[in-house]
């Protein structure tokens, strides 16, 4: 019997079932003939000789008759494909895999595995084939690298196309001096230690950091989110003892490190204050009502009280006006410009020790002001009108007097007389 290629390197799993021996010419035996388990049987024991297996299975000693193979041509085929499959293992096993990190700017040399430098080979970067140009015997040389030339080279020998050698190249920079900062928000529990490179590497780097006070080491407990932050808790309050921090960072290309060294009191920041509203008080259109709470990370503001700093300024300018307030979390501002927005923002800082907090989230208000009063009544609407049309004089006409109002022939001439002045004033006006 034969198999596949593809079955000799990953045959599927087969089910245990009876075996069918097949006899040979002359043996008598008999096709189909079941062979039983034998799996407990102790086939090296040289008491036991063939023709006594044959016996307990039950079938004929043909196959071993004369000591010659019974059927030379499966077998002659399963030969041939072992060899195929040793060959196959073997050009396999030349092939090596791995990455190579190479610093931006460098010139990078490859080697085609356990190739010869004058063999004919051919390169390809992400599956694309390589000028021969970059070429120097059977090795790669890339000048003067940069990020752009990431990525997976591969060596085939030949025309045969045979994969020789494959390496992942990354091209990246080693770390510069980390930028490391503590700080306690949540005094007097403990603090925290966060970092990040002043520039990307463009290649994993790892981080160690390691907290000394005085002689101890202590243990920083990484978050899992950020990944860049660690925890540390007080073993002992109000101590004179300095804290030394030393973060070091790593990558294949090199390494770098930063140092830390500060007491307990100076690194205490609370959060900024939290829910800050602002408000106008009706009737006062110069004042704002403005409240916060404290932020919720710090842990014990009874026995450790903050103070705050509450700044403010209308849209219209730049310059902030400040207002300082030990105790309270609330505070009425009276000098606003009545009608402009306000921008408003609290930090806050322990009573004694430590520095301010960054300023709260901005909010906008803008004071009290009256509504415009609306003329509604009838009184109202007439003197709007006559005064409106008090200034307006009505144009000439030619009725001049008033028969009805006129008694005697005096009059009439008068107002004849009158009426000949406005004629001549509008000829020469024409």
């Amino acid at each position: 019997m034969c198999w596949s290629l593809k079955e000799l390197i990953a045959p599927e799993p087969v089910q245990k079932q009876p075996v069918v021996a097949w006899g040979s010419a002359g043996s008598g035996g008999k096709e189909g003939a079941k062979i039983p388990d034998l799996s407990g049987e102790d086939w090296s024991s040289s008491q036991k000789n063939p023709p006594d297996v044959y016996e307990k299975l039950g079938t004929p000693q043909g196959l071993w008759t004369g000591g010659e193979m019974a059927n030379p041509v499966p077998s002659a085929c399963c030969v041939v494909l072992a060899v195929v499959v040793v060959v196959y293992a073997q050009r396999h096993s030349q092939q090596d895999s791995h990455t190579q990190y190479e610093r931006v700017g460098a010139d990078v040399t490859m080697k085609c595995g356990s190739m010869d430098w004058d063999a004919a080979v051919t390169w390809t970067a992400n599956g694309t084939d390589i000028d021969e140009s970059h070429l120097n015997g059977s090795y790669l040389i890339l000048k003067n690298v940069d990020l752009s030339q990431s990525g997976q080279y591969s060596c085939y020998e030949g025309s045969s196309w045979h994969l020789k050698y494959q390496t992942y190249l990354k091209v990246g920079t080693p770390p510069k001096e980390p930028v490391l900062m503590c700080r306690s928000n949540n005094y007097p529990k403990g603090f925290y230690c966060s970092w990040h490179l002043p520039t990307p590497t463009y290649i994993p780097n790892t981080f160690n950091i390691s907290v000394i006070h005085g002689t101890k080491d202590m243990v920083c407990e990484k978050d899992a989110v950020p990944k860049n932050r660690c925890h540390i808790r007080y073993l002992q309050l109000f101590s004179t003892v300095k804290y030394k921090v030393t973060l070091t960072v790593t990558n294949a290309l090199g390494k770098n490190f930063t140092t830390l060294t500060f007491d307990e009191f100076a690194i205490v920041k609370p959060d900024p204050p939290e829910s800050v509203v602002a408000k106008p008080v009706p009737n006062n259109p110069r004042r704002l009502e403005v409240s916060w709470q404290n932020p919720s990370s710090w842990p014990d503001p009874e026995s450790f009280p903050l103070k705050f700093f509450l700044r403010y300024r209308p849209l219209i300018l730049d310059q902030w006006q400040h207002v300082e307030l030990s105790d309270g979390t609330s505070h009425t501002i009276t000098d606003a410009y009545a009608g402009k927005e306000y921008i408003i923002q609290v930090a806050a800082k322990d009573n004694d020790i430590g520095t301010w907090s960054d300023w709260s989230v901005a909010v906008h208000a803008t004071p009290w002001t009256e509504e415009p009063k609306h003329l509604t009544t009838e009184a109202q609407i007439t003197e709007t009108t006559s005064a409106s049309t008090s200034s307006f004089m009505a144009p000439p006409t030619t009725k001049i007097c008033d028969k009805g109002a006129v008694v005697g022939s005096g009059a009439v001439a008068v107002c004849w007389t009158a009426g000949l002045v406005v004629a001549a004033y509008s000829v020469l006006f024409i």
